[in-house]
């Protein structure tokens, strides 16, 4: 017996066992996977799962992992954020105009037992995600016109689209972290043109409304300040009517010789000295 476990190919066949025995027994899990195992066929367990608020790397379920050997069956997925790209979606905004948008989603998978049941890898749940986010683009900006995507209204809506994807996404065992449009262009040629030609139109249409409207509150404005100043004018003669008499003549005075600058040149007046015109020349008491 000592003869054979002497033997050097007896012992490298017994190495090799080991090796054997020892990888089908023992796994290292990454940081950045989580490991479901399977026994039998059927998922008993994940190891180093996604937990919500979870910063990867503060993890302690990454690290040796015992499995019974030849049983038990590893299937790893990634616990990072995955990216999902959607190219050229065809899309009708509120205001009729038809857009091709480029936009792509981030995902991650929190429930690997559920995403592989249900799609089978991380591919198969990109392929499944696919649709669903060009859906939910094309009813998002359905609701809106396109300006929408040039203001700050860009947001909202980004964030529409991220929740109404979640909601669907939840199906796989995925969570939507985050959506973005990349591009939203107008196609080329004609409709572009009709498209530019409705969007001036409209623009023109909305200036001719504000000026009207800016006209009409000036209006508004003119004809409130006249009947303050006329209410004024009335306080002021019912008070001291020879005083506002006095006032009014100055101001005319002061209009008609030129006083304040308003008239250019030199200018005669022949008046007499019983003109009506220049009493309050001749003092108060008179």
């Amino acid at each position: 017996m000592n003869g054979v476990w002497k033997n050097p190919v007896t012992l490298g066949i017994a190495a090799l066992l080991l090796v054997i025995l020892a990888a089908a027994t023992f796994a290292v899990v990454p940081e950045t996977k989580q490991a479901v195992v399977y026994r039998f066929g059927q998922p008993i367990r994940v190891v180093n799962q996604y937990r919500p608020g979870e910063t990867i790397g503060a993890s302690t379920g990454a690290g040796p992992l015992f499995r019974v050997p030849f049983i038990d069956r590893i299937t790893w997925v990634d616990k990072r954020v995955l990216d999902l790209d959607l190219e050229n979606t065809q899309v009708l905004s509120t205001d009729q105009l038809r857009l091709n948008v480029d936009a792509f989603a981030r995902f991650r998978v929190v429930d690997p037992r559920l995403m592989l049941a249900t799609a089978g890898s991380e591919e198969g749940v990109a392929n499944q995600l696919r649709p669903l986010f060009g859906s939910t683009l094309r009813n998002e900006l359905g609701k809106v016109p396109f300006t929408a995507l040039l203001s700050p209204e860009r947001g909202e809506v980004m964030d529409s689209i991220q929740q109404g994807l979640d909601r669907r996404a939840r199906q796989y065992g995925v969570e939507i972290v985050d959506v973005r449009i990349k591009e939203a262009e107008l196609p080329e040629g004609t409709p572009l043109e009709s498209a530019l030609r409705r969007m001036q139109t409209a623009r023109q249409q909305e200036a001719i409304t504000i000026t009207a409207e800016g006209q009409r509150r000036a209006q508004v404005v003119r004809a409130d300040a006249d009947a303050e100043a006329s209410r004024i004018y009335a306080q002021s003669f019912g008070k001291d009517a020879s005083f506002y008499d006095f006032y009014r003549a100055m101001q005319s005075y002061r209009r008609t010789f030129g006083a304040d600058g308003s008239t250019e040149g030199s200018t005669t007046f022949l008046l007499s000295p019983n003109n009506s015109y220049l009493r309050e020349f001749e003092g108060r008491a008179r």
